[in-house]
């Protein structure tokens, strides 16, 4: 950088001080990282239906802490490196991560209401709407309307956050029904029209992630963690359902959709199951198989919330519709995904901790499959 200086005197040429460890590390964030509010809030959730308001109580406030930290973080990207954030949104293996910030602002929203605080999940999930009407136009719009050619080789697990963000939507818009009995009408309908368009929009990334699959496999480091959200999509379907279904029976588009509804989810639900098995291979084969290191990363929390979806969906709709099976399933699985959280969370931790004692800031950089690894930065 070249100081101003009067006529007469040499320019001197001043190099430009290189960003803080901190601002670096803010450039960097993982665009997805708000799937560590969605995973610790569904978590949350589950604990306090099979009775465990300790540990509810405490996942709730991780999950509060995490959200204000996240949502101050991506704030002073966007306005400090707003190109590091756009380019996130242009990029098509991580734009439909930012859908995370959708969903784990109304996981918690649905969670605080369940605590007696309306006026804070209204907040919340205002945000989470907002956020959604903006990203879904502006990210699909992005692509189609562009003229680059590798749009499809984007194409990822990452992609399915799309629907879990249009699910949170009408998750939230159930709870706000159920808070402000006045406006249940309009509520009660949008959430039914959000959770429709919702499973109509899986089956179409379905069809898009199983052909990249089949047609340009990926390689062993990009089929990670992200594509367990084939399944939290379906999941959180299925949860969508359950609260749909359980609102007033007098909500006009409710009595026109209810067994539509039902025998969808219950179908979602069967596909997600079926899910499980198949990612637990894709695991096995890439640390196994081809030896990809098992590190902590923060697509990792991407793994982490389907297994609480899947056990809140399970409990949930199973107890909506009378499938008894479902609901000691969901609570079973309950106890595996809080063992998976706890250790993923400590992961976390240590990861967070030897980047603070190292020289060098860690930022995160995108692999194959949407995630991001741990790099340094001088």
């Amino acid at each position: 950088m070249t100081a101003a200086t009067p006529a007469g005197v040499a320019a001197v040429s001043v190099p430009a001080r290189p960003p803080g460890r901190l601002s670096a590390a803010v450039r960097g964030l993982y665009p997805g990282y708000f799937a560590l509010v969605m995973a610790t809030g569904i978590i949350s959730t589950d604990a306090a239906r099979v009775r465990q308001p300790g540990i509810s109580a405490a996942l709730l406030w991780v999950a509060a802490i995490a959200y204000a930290v996240l949502f101050v973080g991506t704030a002073w990207r966007l306005a400090r490196h707003r190109d590091a954030l756009l380019a996130d949104a242009r990029a098509p293996a991580r734009a439909f991560a930012l859908f995370t910030f959708v969903a784990g602002s109304n996981v918690l929203a649905a969670r605080v209401a369940a605590g007696g605080r309306p006026a804070v999940a209204a907040a919340l999930a205002a945000a989470g709407a907002a956020a959604w009407l903006v990203l879904t136009y502006a990210i699909p719009a992005g692509f189609m309307l562009s003229d680059r050619a590798d749009v499809l080789d984007g194409i990822n697990g990452t992609w399915f956050v799309w629907v879990v963000g249009t699910q949170s939507v009408a998750i939230a818009g159930t709870v706000l029904a159920a808070a402000y009995p006045r406006g249940e009408q309009v509520l009660g309908a949008t959430a039914v029209v959000l959770w429709s368009f919702g499973a109509v929009l899986y089956v179409v990334v379905a069809t898009l992630v199983t052909w990249r699959l089949l047609a340009r496999p990926a390689p062993a480091e990009g089929l990670g963690p992200a594509y367990w959200v084939a399944m939290g999509a379906t999941a959180i379907t299925v949860l969508a359902a359950a609260r749909v279904l359980g609102l007033p029976a007098a909500t006009q588009a409710l009595a026109a959709t209810r067994p539509a509804i039902a025998g969808v989810a219950f179908l979602l639900w069967a596909f997600g199951t079926w899910w499980i098995p198949m990612l637990l291979v894709f695991g096995v084969w890439r640390h196994a198989v081809r030896r990809v290191p098992l590190t902590y990363e923060p697509g990792l929390w991407s793994m982490v919330f389907p297994l609480g979806m899947y056990a809140a969906a399970s409990t949930a709709f199973g107890q909506q519709v009378g499938i008894p099976f479902m609901v000691t399933l969901g609570r079973g699985v309950f106890w595996v995904a809080l063992g998976v959280w706890a250790v993923t969370f400590v992961g976390m931790l240590v990861h967070l901790a030897r980047a603070a004692r190292g020289s060098t800031a860690t930022v995160e950089r995108p692999s194959g499959d949407g995630a991001m690894r741990s790099v340094g930065v001088g």
